[in-house]
This record gives structure tokens, C-alpha cells and sequence, in this order.
């Protein structure tokens, strides 16, 4: 990189960007559990990876309007928690009339803009896996053999 070129604060500032990008993968895997895909062939695996985006986008959306509405910045308000309420809010949705929806819309963006995350500024994670693999091997046949053989042993 060009010291002319780019400032100290500038890297630093797009390090800081790089993070969010980087938390925002991890919440795709993790909390919404697209670590493993689940389908086999390569068009099917997109379409996965496709519902996972689109309903990340609409989790973010929400943040972002509950947010806007309740004056909280949105990226500190927890996708798991507005993942969680959006859950516990869906039956009632479904079963509201068209005015009362609307009124527990405004109450789900409420619960959301109100477990907001605290600020941590500068703030870096080692590159660690939490979790140890388990002592067990990997299941490489169908469940009925393998129970077959447990029988048999």
C-alpha cells in the first residue's frame, strides 16, 4: 500500500468497515445457521444461499426501520434478538386484522429498537475456534447400516 496515497486514518477506517463486513458473514452462518448448507447440487445450493440473503435483508430492514423510528443507530441493535422477536411476533401477525397488524408491527419495531447492543469501539476478536471438534467420526453411511452393525457388534 502507498503511504502517499492512503492516510493511517484512512486504512484504519477501512479496517474498521472490513470488521462489519466480516461480523455480518458471521451472522449469516451463525445465527442463522448457514454454516452448513444443506442441499446438494450447485443450482439448488444458490437458491439456498439466495432465501438466507433474503431473509437477512429483511431482518436488517427491520432494524434499520426500527431504528430510524426510535432514534437508535440500527447497526447496534442485535440481529439475533430482532431474528427472535420476529418469530414470537409472526403468529400474532397472521391472525390480526389489517389495523391491528399494524399496531403490532409498530410494537415488534419497538421490542427491536430497545435491545440495543452496547458500543464497543475498536473492538477485535482473536481468529479462534470457540469450540473442539467432537472425538466421534464423521456418519459416512445411512443411519439404518450403522445401527445394523451396532447390533451385529
Amino acid at each position: 500500500m502507498d503511504i502517499a496515497t492512503y492516510s493511517t486514518l484512512e486504512i484504519v477506517g477501512i479496517y474498521s468497515k472490513r470488521w462489519d463486513v466480516e461480523l455480518d458473514l458471521s451472522h449469516l452462518k451463525t445465527s442463522l445457521g448457514m454454516d452448513i448448507l444443506r442441499c446438494k447440487t450447485p443450482s439448488i445450493i444458490r437458491k439456498e444461499i439466495y432465501v438466507f440473503l433474503v431473509a437477512y435483508n429483511l431482518l436488517r430492514s427491520l432494524m434499520w426501520s426500527a431504528g430510524t423510528i426510535y432514534s437508535t443507530p440500527p447497526n447496534r441493535l442485535s440481529l439475533q434478538g430482532t431474528r427472535h422477536h420476529l418469530i414470537n411476533f409472526i403468529p400474532k401477525l397472521l391472525a390480526a386484522s389489517d389495523q391491528k397488524r399494524l399496531r403490532l408491527y409498530h410494537t415488534l419495531l419497538k421490542v427491536i429498537a430497545h435491545k440495543a447492543v452496547p458500543d464497543r469501539p475498536a473492538r477485535n476478536e482473536p481468529r479462534v475456534r470457540k469450540r473442539r471438534p467432537k472425538a466421534y467420526p464423521l456418519m459416512t453411511k445411512p443411519r439404518h447400516e450403522l445401527r445394523k452393525q451396532l447390533q451385529t457388534a
